[in-house]
């Protein structure tokens, strides 16, 4: 009878809960107040500091296993929970705070503590990513080392979530919010100074519940039963099975899931299309048009990105077409990959191509030319239409001019009048043009671009949009190029309104902005920065294989650009993860095309590896990353002294973390030498953050606290006469660790 009335009412529970999810239900559960709970001393006891009270994890805390199973979605948390009836907890936790380092580090993988929130549904949230990627080549999972059982793509996913629907709009951490069966919050835990307190709201929330929880057997049911439940520790055994599994075995699995599409196996289809069996790659394929999850949309992207024959590819578009009406993702990626597969009817590429060929560079006029042109069309006949355009279009190219751009940044007040006025110059000409009758995309085009820097955007958009489709393919001509980037903004923009408002748009602006950069990025005016908004744009858009492409010939042409360097390395991560950057960079510094400023790029990219080996407590990668960043930094002060400055910032934020590794592993002479060997490289690096948002500072405080209490007298003296050079602002706590009133409010919680 027992189990009869909690399945009751989880069954009547159910729609509640499933509606907290924004596209069901705008509007937000009950919440009760956050803060400090009953009972919860108001500060820290007499003598006690906040790294005694919350120590630092070692590195073999961090090596121990996260023991709370936290769910893998909202989805699944709350399926999760309507089978149990038991309710959902958030973990909310964020990277460097101290007491956050503690929970992920200690408690959370602590037998008694993990213990404590068994009768939960466990949930846990973060902005930070600790691994590069969330999938290896063979679609394996890549836990996230800090919080287990979860990636960080899920952790990272489900914040913003949880930020509207439970956070009251700020976000604090550590932070534990109860969520019963109805929706509704039943406490928020924050601000705590000691841990027992939120020990003891923990298990008063359960104790204080009238539902009886359903106590469910899942090692009774066959491992192809399990393919229908959400719970991660049914993912966790099915993907297993199919990962050890015969064919015979995984064939079942997939068939399972096929039958089942509800339960959205989408780990376990992936690992069936990126292995190497073809026909069961084929039927997971098959299975994924059935998946109204958000998540199987987003593998469907991913095997999109993978060589296939055309009639596989086709059959990939068409299920995100089928699933469009169901999901706004799905719809996107639709029109994004139709959108690359026709020709633009207002941007003729291959008439640009053609008409490029041969040219090698484009011969800007001089300022100098320009005025003196601007001056003798001036004076040319008033009533000629074809002369009072050329004019309007000579004093747009002066307005724009780099000279009389840095004549008027000399003086910025007047400057911005007197720039203002020379475009209104170029307008009224323009204007004057077409009242004496001219007409055609040069008139449209000058037009669009004086409104453009006179701030009418949507009078610049509307110009362009007129002129590119009669625009013929002048390379030489600066108008032209300058309208086709106006044309692809105006489409892009367009593209962002219609995902904002979730209302539809033609397929064919992805054509027009994806035809237009290919223009772009050919011609000699191309930058680098029309490189990375073409690529900024495939990317955010899902278009991973087109995008990467774009990627690899802008970093041929612009080698250096800071702008291409940070995409690839953030790509490189997604995709290889930190060893994948070591060998990009060591194989672009091997090349013949390798550049003086090449070095700089390797060391940040070394620094970027290391802390990722951090998150993962491969604590002896980390350090020969950090090393070989100290010594790449180096190199390209030698061939750059220009990036001494950067290279010591950087240099000392790497020596820092040597530091707080060797901190880390009890080596307390060695993390001395360390810090004081960064701080003194640049001592204004010292209150910055690095990647895991810990600063020189913060690891000074440490090693002060930890000499003090063993008695290390020299090597104390030898840190506080470094820390004794600096000015004191520099060692200041962040403004979320400094003390203030109570209760605690800020970025940084109990």
């Amino acid at each position: 009878m027992e189990r009869t009335l909690t399945r009751s009412l989880a069954l009547v529970a159910a729609a509640a809960l499933a509606a907290s999810a924004p596209a069901q239900d705008p509007d937000r559960p009950v919440s009760r107040p956050g803060g400090p709970p009953p009972g919860s001393p108001p500060s820290l006891p007499a003598g006690m500091t906040e790294d005694q009270m919350w120590t630092v994890p070692t590195e073999a805390d961090w090596a121990k296993p996260v023991l709370v199973p936290f769910q893998r979605t909202w989805e699944d948390a709350v399926a999760v929970s309507m089978e149990t009836g038991k309710p959902i907890l958030l973990c909310i936790n964020m990277d460097g705070e101290i007491a956050s380092e503690h929970y992920a580090g200690i408690l959370y993988r602590t037998p008694e503590f993990a213990a404590r929130l068994e009768p939960y549904v466990c949930i846990a949230a973060s902005v930070y990513r600790h691994t590069p990627r969330d999938h290896d080549e063979r679609g394996n999972r890549i836990p996230c080392p800090r919080l287990g059982s979860m990636t960080c793509g899920e952790h990272i996913a489900i914040e913003p979530f949880l930020y509207e629907r439970y956070m009251d709009g700020t976000r604090i951490s550590p932070r534990h919010i109860m969520v019963e069966l109805d929706g509704k919050e039943v406490f928020d835990v924050y601000h705590a100074w000691d841990i027992q307190s939120v020990v003891t709201t923990v298990v008063d929330g359960i104790a204080n519940r009238t539902i009886t929880p359903e106590p469910i057997v899942r090692g009774d049911r066959s491992i192809v039963e399990r393919v229908q439940s959400r719970d991660i520790a049914d993912r966790r055994a099915v993907e297993e099975a199919f990962r050890n599994g015969d064919q015979a075995l995984r064939d079942q699995l997939l068939a399972a899931a096929r039958q089942h599409p509800d339960a959205a196996p989408v780990d376990l289809l992936r690992l069936a299309i990126f292995g190497l069996s073809e026909e069961q790659a084929q039927a997971a394929r098959q299975t994924l048009a059935r998946i109204g999850d958000a998540s199987a949309v987003d593998l469907v992207s991913e095997a999109l990105r993978v060589p296939m024959p055309a009639e596989e590819r086709e059959a990939l578009v068409q299920t995100l077409e089928k699933a469009s009406a169901a999901s706004p993702r799905a719809r996107l990626l639709a029109n994004v990959h139709r959108g690359l597969e026709t020709e633009s009817q207002n941007v003729q590429v291959e008439g640009w191509s053609q008409a490029m060929q041969g040219r090698g560079s484009y011969a800007a006029p001089s300022f100098s030319t320009l005025e003196a042109q601007a001056d003798a069309l001036a004076a040319a006949k008033a009533d000629d239409a074809n002369a009072r355009l050329d004019l309007a279009e000579s004093r747009l190219r002066l307005a724009v001019d780099p000279e009389t751009q840095a004549s008027l940044a000399a003086d910025r007040r007047n400057g911005r009048t007197l720039g203002r006025l020379m475009f209104e110059d170029a307008r009224n000409a323009a204007v004057e043009a077409k009242d004496l009758g001219a007409s055609g995309w040069r008139l449209d085009a000058v037009l669009g671009l004086t409104s453009w820097y006179l701030g009418d955007k949507a009078a610049a958009y509307e110009r362009a949009i007129a002129a590119v489709p009669q625009m013929p393919a002048e390379p030489d001509s600066w108008t032209a190029i300058a309208t086709l980037a106006l044309f692809a903004q105006a489409r892009q923009d367009a593209i962002w309104d219609a995902l904002r408002n979730k209302t539809d748009w033609p397929r064919e602006w992805m054509t027009d902005v994806h035809s237009v950069y290919s223009v772009l990025e050919k011609h000699p005016l191309g930058t680098d920065q029309h490189a990375v908004t073409h690529y900024d744009f495939l990317d955010s858009l899902g278009a991973k294989a087109r995008a990467e492409r774009v990627l690899r010939e802008g970093m041929e042409r612009f080698p250096d650009s800071p702008l291409l360097h940070d995409r690839l390395q953030a790509r490189v991560l997604a995709e290889r993860g930190p060893d994948g950057l070591d060998a990009t960079y060591g194989a672009l510094l091997a090349a013949e095309s390798a550049t003086p400023t090449l070095p700089w790029y390797a060391g940040y990219a070394a620094i970027v590896a290391a802390e990722f080996h951090r998150r993962a407590n491969d604590l002896d990668r980390a350090t020969q990353s950090y090393e070989r960043a100290l010594r790449l930094y180096d190199t390209a002060i030698e061939n750059r002294p220009d990036t001494k400055d950067t290279a010591d910032h950087y240099a000392a934020l790497a020596a820092a973390g040597l530091a707080r590794i060797a901190y880390e592993q009890g080596n307390l002479g060695t993390a001395v030498d360390r810090l004081v060997q960064g701080i003194r490289r640049r001592p204004s690096t010292t209150p910055s953050v690095d990647g895991l948002n810990i600063s020189p500072a913060m690891t000074a405080r440490l090693l002060q606290a930890r000499l003090g209490e063993s008695g290390d007298a020299t090597l104390l003296a030898t840190l506080q006469a470094c820390l004794d050079e600096l000015d004191p602002a520099l060692l200041a706590p962040p403004a979320y660790e400094q003390t203030q009133p109570q209760p605690r409010r800020g970025r940084r919680g109990r």
